[in-house]
């Protein structure tokens, strides 16, 4: 069994849409992109909807502390790469990748959603 979509509420969905097409490789799957809601995929059929917050049936604004969604990706290299694609993008990086447990990356903020980008950390022989 595969999780196959994650529903995100986001302050601005427009500007998510593209800053996920930008930097993650998803393509929008909208006939009529808008402010509300956006459905976007990537090449492994991964769905991911964008919904404006103002639709949260209580009004809830805010994710839990450690909440955090996570791109993998396949060498330390990639990471570097992600992280200089974005900080030339002006995406604000509260850090530079490191060694963090097991892995080599980073976390940051993209409007209220912490997202993590890592990779395995090669062992030392």
């Amino acid at each position: 069994m595969n999780l196959n979509h994650l529903n995100l509420s986001v302050q601005d969905v427009p500007a998510a849409r593209i800053f996920f097409e930008t930097y993650f490789d998803f393509k929008c799957d909208d006939s009529k992109p808008n402010d509300t809601l956006s459905v976007l995929s990537c090449a492994n059929g991964f769905v991911l909807v964008l919904m404006n917050e103002r639709l949260n049936e209580n009004g809830n604004k805010t994710y839990p502390d450690a909440f955090h969604i996570g791109f993998f990706l396949d060498s330390q290299d990639h990471v570097i790469t992600l992280f200089d694609k974005l900080k030339a993008g002006g995406v604000h990086l509260e850090q530079q990748p490191q060694k963090i447990r097991r892995t080599f990356g980073f976390y940051f903020h993209f409007q209220t959603v912490m997202i993590e980008i890592g990779s395995q950390v090669k062992s030392e022989q």
